[in-house]
């Protein structure tokens, strides 16, 4: 895992100089067709309701199955939904060069989506065992043969879960902000002893953010307090997160520490922002997976969501993580081209 990790990350250093400048287009000889994925963002994404046996589940897709290529499934955050947690990265436009290789599902949480009914009083949300045990249906629903996962915080749990019980169903997985450990981030009982009570927007940002980005209370964090209390349906995400709340730890050691070890067998690309409240759980994470097919990026000055903060830098590690597994080799970076070919 370790030469593989220095190679990703001597790329990533060889390509930071040219994230912050946009493409202009017209420029360069290989944005011809740049059309294609400049187009306008949302028009080709289809939603759907498959039925699971845990209830109705919302997704969006994007593109149609590619051959025998993986479909890209994603899975968001407490407190988000697809489009709070992933639109940014995948809006991106060196991500769009390597999505329109794929089919691209996108999948909220049970009650997540915006404009979401409220689940009545007393409903049983799923279990995180239940959620991925949910993704099946979907992966049968729409004929993928295969999936590669990116999940962040409770949606990277679910995946990892999901590949656990449904290994042959999953190709890769890109684990963001992983916790596998089952306590939750805030002990209920003793914040409700103690008074310290937040409003449920506070609460799930504690989660997402670092401290310096809430003590900063910067612009991100103030736009993501606005949408987690306006987007999401406040009743049906305080249920998703008292679920998340009660996990268990995932059932993954190294191979070789314990009698009957087992571990995600797929290739893993785990991501987490420098100091960020996920920080701890990542690093643990990474010490329970196979260290021959685990790659493990740690993302300087990101921040919480490095999804949303640095998808430049995100995109080049996920172009690398799919060329590991032999993907889009013919995929040339635009940027080094020159526009000569």
């Amino acid at each position: 895992g370790l030469l593989l990790q220095e190679m990703t990350m001597a790329g990533l250093h060889e390509l930071r100089f040219t994230e912050e400048k946009p493409l202009l287009r017209g420029q360069d000889a290989e944005l011809e067709n740049s059309d294609v994925f400049l187009s306008a963002v949302d028009t080709d994404w289809k939603e759907h309701d498959i039925e699971t046996p845990y209830g109705l589940l919302h997704v969006v897709i994007r593109g149609s199955p590619k051959g025998n290529r993986p479909a890209i499934l994603t899975y968001h955050d407490v407190g988000l939904n697809h489009k709070l947690c992933f639109n940014t990265f995948f809006n991106y436009e060196d991500m769009q060069e390597i999505t329109k290789h794929f089919v691209v599902c996108h999948v909220d949480a049970p009650g997540q989506q915006a404009g979401a009914s409220q689940f009545p009083q007393g409903y049983q949300y799923p279990s995180m065992d239940q959620l991925a045990a949910m993704l099946p249906s979907v992966v049968q629903h729409f004929g993928f043969k295969y999936v590669i996962g990116i999940g962040v915080g409770a949606g990277a749990y679910v995946l990892a879960k999901f590949a656990l019980i449904f290994p042959d169903l999953v190709e890769g997985l890109v684990l963001m902000n992983i916790d596998p450990n089952g306590k939750g981030w805030i002990d209920w009982a003793a914040a409700k002893l103690s008074g310290l009570t937040s409003t449920l927007p506070d609460t799930v940002l504690s989660h997402l953010f670092s401290q310096e980005e809430l003590v900063n209370n910067t612009e991100l964090v103030q736009s993501y307090r606005q949408q987690i209390g306006s987007v999401v349906n406040q009743f049906n995400l305080q249920l998703f997160l008292n679920m998340y709340n009660s996990r268990r730890d995932l059932d993954i050691n190294r191979p070789g520490t314990v009698p009957n070890a087992k571990t995600l067998r797929c290739p893993v690309m785990l991501v987490v922002g420098d100091n960020a409240p996920a920080e701890e759980g990542v690093v643990e994470c990474n010490s329970k997976l196979d260290p021959t097919n685990t790659t493990f990026l740690k993302m300087a000055d990101s921040g919480g969501l490095p999804q949303v903060t640095q998808p430049g830098k995100l995109t080049e590690a996920f172009k690398y993580f799919l060329q590991g597994m032999g993907y889009i080799a013919h995929l040339k970076d635009r940027r080094l081209s020159g526009g000569t070919g």
